[in-house]
């Protein structure tokens, strides 16, 4: 049996010691979430996986770094659900392959900003901020108003698939269909304005 004294002396001990308690700790936090339906299933019937479009707008948005200053979760506290809607919840998140929650907040937190301005607001607000918020820092994605081009969509959605995604033979064979005549601002508005959705409806 080790003393307390034997495990304080030995640094190769303490340090796997510590390693084994680290690793037991995080597998008791981990685990029993997946076994726990609020984490792995919808919310409710209207969270639903992302279309062609919605998708090519979030791979867009990731692309172009958004997440850097945009969060997409409400924590629960009153200063945060009283400006920005009701708290986020696991089942909202579960077909987002990665998560977009974020932590840094330079922009406001996007994740009920689903309807909030309309799409015509939302593009001028992509193309140039200054236009409708004088006072943003955000810089001006002029660039998103050019033809969205995916060759891959088809594909990113099967591999989406693959992970649990439940998108149909026929949503996958006319994604490329669904993304033509499209540009890059179309994509990333029709992404932005189906976040949150899903709760806010639901209320």
């Amino acid at each position: 049996m080790l003393t307390h004294e034997q495990i304080e002396k030995s640094n190769t001990l303490m340090i796997i010691l510590i390693l084994l308690m680290v690793i037991w700790g995080g597998l008791a936090e981990i685990v029993p979430l997946f076994f726990q339906k609020s984490t792995t299933q919808p919310v409710n019937d209207m969270v639903k996986p992302y279309d062609a479009l919605r998708l090519a707008g979030r791979d867009i948005y990731i692309r172009e770094g958004c997440y850097n200053c945009h969060s997409q979760m409400v924590r629960p506290f009153r200063s945060e659900t009283e400006r920005y809607g009701h708290y986020s919840v696991a089942g909202e998140f579960v077909y987002d392959h990665p998560f977009q929650w974020g932590s840094k907040r330079t922009g406001p937190d996007l994740a009920r900003v689903g309807g909030r301005y309309s799409d015509r607001w939302q593009r001028i607000h992509l193309l140039n901020p200054r236009d409708v918020v004088p006072e943003s820092v955000m810089p001006a994605y002029y660039w998103l108003d050019r033809p969205l081009k995916d060759p891959v969509i088809d594909a990113k959605m099967r591999a989406l698939r693959s992970v649990g995604v439940p998108y149909t033979d026929s949503e996958i064979a006319g994604a490329k269909a669904a993304i033509e005549g499209k540009t890059e601002a179309d994509a990333v508005i029709a992404y932005l304005q189906g976040l949150g959705l899903a709760l806010k409806q639901a209320r």
